[in-house]
């Protein structure tokens, strides 16, 4: 495929990711974040076994770069993943919030 297929398909893909995403109801976040999840560990498995097979520098630097993009997406999606599980938990009694 040529290079101007393949951004038109990036391009493309990142408008139906965000029609999709943003018509996603209050509820259903806390689990599409779940599996979100488990494609990112997907994604960061797959930046690693490629760049492990890199010939010239720059597919090297770009591999790292992946895999750094990657591993902070994934780190990124547990934490909010967690921050919206707090919200469903109870308020303990006799707490204060700080």
């Amino acid at each position: 495929m040529s290079g101007i297929a393949l951004l038109t398909i990036f391009v493309l893909s990142i408008f139906v990711g965000f029609e999709v995403v943003s018509k996603v109801s209050a509820v259903l976040h806390t689990p599409l974040m779940s599996g979100a999840n488990a494609i990112h560990g997907v994604v960061l498995i797959g930046a690693i076994i490629v760049t492990g097979s890199s010939d010239t520098p720059l597919s090297l630097a770009l591999g790292v770069f992946a895999i750094v993009l990657a591993t902070v997406n994934l780190v990124g999606g547990f934490v909010v993943t967690e921050r919206m599980l707090e919200m469903f938990k109870p308020k303990q009694p006799g707490k204060d919030a700080a």
